[in-house]
């Protein structure tokens, strides 16, 4: 059985999301359960519409779920640009017929799997939809899709309720429903996916290997939950979990539990805000101990801080091994450079120098580099490699690119 997904429509004007700030919006439906953002270019102007592709950037940055972008889609620059702020799927709204000319052409050049279609009722077809696109948005009648057995179909439904937003994701032919009724801050999709699932349907909800049962509790009844951040692997906190809290946290995708000193079930960040969202649960060797992989928002600790963990009692200097993070350690003196000049530091001459040396350092680098392949010695690429990944994220400061961005657009990939 085909999974169903809620994707809430995101209209964007002068870069906002009705009036709000649609990368916190964003972050928002990522956070509480949505399975996708359908973005609507709705700029009547140039102008306007580079707004609204910068406020895309920042909307890919803050979700983690897959962002759609369709719209004012005049030519094949505009689908360049919505795919390179980070967007899964650029969608051409198959009633204008210069998006239907183009649809070979940006299908060829970006993969098909790059491009999805906006389509509604009487639209005709010119060419087979899945040879140029991977998706297709139906604003046409519920009751059914003409092209519905040639890709997946989201529905552009009226639906404004959930009852009927259930019936639609009932009918055979729908992958999934695009309804403003859940396009708000306060959508309670995890809540919507639960009453679908007990209609039958199949949903993008949480489900554990393993039930409360398999565990074994501790002599109170509880169990430990070490919490880690799932972006930087950094031990957050500890806390306890009854089998009233991981019920909870499983239907709700928010990390739940049982407070020993208040004797209640405590739901992380509902006073603060601060809260976590289910990424992973692990269990132990011994079934007695959950690592949770969260996404948190603000601090996990009561004090303010990232990580309840952020006192020393014993350190001996090491050297970091985790690549990412010393990537992002190296990034940041980088930054910390150009924001705080130091004499004689060769970071700073460069950026003094500017983008031309930068730039020219980054091709030299990058042809000592080639040669260094050349030679049998892994050694010398080692070291050449190592110039040259200094002198990029030079060149990434300089335009404000970061890992993350970088990260995320090869994990796309």
């Amino acid at each position: 059985m085909k999974k169903k997904y809620l994707v809430p429509v995101m209209p964007l004007r002068n870069g906002k999301a009705n009036g709000q700030d649609a990368a916190a919006l964003a972050g928002t439906y990522s956070d509480n359960g949505a399975d996708g953002i359908l973005i609507l270019d709705l700029s009547e102007t140039d102008e306007e519409h580079e707004q609204n592709i910068g406020a895309m950037k920042e909307i890919c940055k803050k979700a983690e779920i897959p962002v759609y972008a369709g719209g004012r889609i005049r030519r094949v620059e505009d689908v360049k640009k919505i795919l390179y702020a980070g967007c899964e799927k650029a969608i051409l709204n198959y009633g204008r017929e210069s998006n239907v000319e183009m649809a070979k052409e940006v299908s060829g050049r970006f993969g098909r799997e790059k491009i999805g279609f906006s389509i509604g009722d009487g639209t005709q077809l010119l060419a087979p939809l899945e040879e140029t696109g991977s998706l297709i948005f139906w604003s046409g009648s519920d009751q059914q899709c003409p092209y519905g057995g040639a890709l997946p179909v989201i529905s552009i439904s009226p639906a404004a309720s959930d009852e009927a937003v259930i019936d639609v994701l009932s009918n055979k032919w729908v992958t999934g429903i695009a309804a403003a009724y859940f396009s708000t801050a306060a959508a309670d999709f995890m809540g919507l996916k639960q009453k679908a699932a007990g209609r039958g349907l199949c949903m993008n909800v949480l489900e554990s290997s393993f039930s409360w049962a398999d565990l074994k509790e501790g002599d109170n009844g509880l169990i430990p939950v070490v919490v880690q951040d799932y972006r930087t692997s950094e031990v957050l906190m500890l806390a306890y979990m009854n089998e009233e809290a991981f019920d909870l946290t499983i239907r709700t995708g928010k990390m739940t539990y049982w407070s020993r000193s208040r004797g209640e079930l405590w739901i992380k960040g509902m006073t603060s805000g601060h809260f976590q969202y289910v990424k992973c649960l692990s269990i132990d060797c011994d079934n007695d101990t959950i690592l949770a992989k969260v996404s948190q928002v603000g601090a996990a600790c009561h004090t303010g801080n990232h990580t309840c963990f952020y006192r020393d009692m014993v350190r001996k200097e090491y050297r970091e091994s985790n690549p990412l993070k010393v990537f992002e350690d190296v990034y940041e003196v980088i930054r910390d450079r150009k924001v705080h000049p130091k004499e004689g530091s060769y970071t700073n001459y460069l950026f003094d120098k500017g983008i031309d040396k930068i730039l020219k350092k980054v091709g030299e680098e990058a042809t000592e580099l080639v040669i260094a392949a050349k030679n049998p010695d892994p050694e010398e690429i080692r070291y050449e490699l190592s110039d040259f990944l200094y002198h990029a994220m030079v060149l990434m400061v300089e335009r404000g690119v970061t890992w993350e961005e970088i990260t995320r657009e090869l994990a796309n990939r």
